[in-house]
């Protein structure tokens, strides 16, 4: 068998003081989580990071600048996962949009209440991707180079 991590985006967005996260359930538990997903077969990074915003939490993303590419294993499943952090700029709310499964709900949260919740994250990622966005790290979007056929969705 051939080991592969697993791809995943996740999206940081702020506004007015408040960063997007969701409620899902994972392993029995409602955690809090960035948006955040798996990439898809033949789909870019930036199509996946707004598909996924908007699948769990019914905001449409626009990514502006790579927060980081991370690399964390999950210390009961020995899972790797790479995670490619995105912030942008969430915009048009769909209320009606019926979230992905698992999602409770999407919420607004400042620093403090992320940080006081921090039992509840769903990895230590959330709170390394804050940190690190708190202290202005951005890199350009142009450092991606995506040489394959991306599929629109």
């Amino acid at each position: 068998m051939i080991w592969k991590p697993n791809v995943v985006v996740a999206a940081i967005a702020e506004r007015d003081g408040r960063f997007l996260l969701v409620e899902e359930e994972a392993e029995g538990q409602v955690v809090l989580n960035q948006p955040a997903g798996h990439l898809d077969e033949g789909e870019s990074l930036l199509n996946a990071v707004a598909r996924e915003t908007l699948e769990e939490t019914a905001w449409h993303f626009e990514p502006q600048a790579l927060l980081g590419v991370y690399r964390w294993v999950h210390p009961n499943k020995k899972t790797t996962y790479v995670r490619f952090a995105f912030i942008g700029r969430a915009f048009n709310h769909e209320p009606a949009r019926t979230l992905d499964d698992g999602i409770v709900r999407a919420v607004w949260l400042t620093a403090e209440e992320i940080r006081a919740a921090h039992s509840r994250h769903r990895s230590p990622l959330i709170e390394q991707c804050l940190n690190d966005y708190l202290s202005g790290q951005r890199y350009p979007l142009a450092l991606l180079k995506d040489l394959g056929v991306a599929v629109e969705r």
